[in-house]
């Protein structure tokens, strides 16, 4: 059984930053792709960024140059280093992971359905 714990969450000002961290329980050092997802309020929930096994990472547009997802040595746990925070980035933050290996994908094209494990979601508020 994995199981997926996002941490990190917070209320911070607008230029502000949050490192939110995901850590895994389980079988997980085989898990290929981990990636984070966010959905706001009345919002559809959307890829932020993913990491491959590999090293290979791909961000959303609206958070390139801005976010940077990293994974640790031992591979179990993801992060999302969040610099120069803006009110529109104010969601839910979901961590999710597969087997199945996401490079060559962008995380534009990938969905939450597309990952089988997934955490509860750790919340960043954003005030301007």
């Amino acid at each position: 059984q994995v199981q997926l714990v996002e941490s990190g969450g917070g209320s911070v000002q607008a230029g502000g930053s949050l490192r939110l961290s995901c850590a895994s329980f389980g079988y997980i050092y085989s898990m290929s792709c981990m990636a984070w997802f966010r959905q706001a309020p009345g919002k559809e929930r959307e890829g932020v960024a993913s990491f491959d096994s590999d090293g290979i990472t791909s961000y959303a547009d609206s958070v390139k140059g801005r976010f940077t997802v990293s994974q640790d040595n031992a591979q179990n746990s993801l992060y999302l280093q969040m610099n120069s925070l803006k009110p529109e980035d104010t969601a839910l933050y979901y961590c999710a992971a597969r087997y199945t290996s996401c490079r060559g994908i962008a995380i534009q094209g990938l969905g939450v359905q597309d990952f089988g494990y997934g955490g509860q979601g750790t919340q960043v508020t954003v005030s301007s």
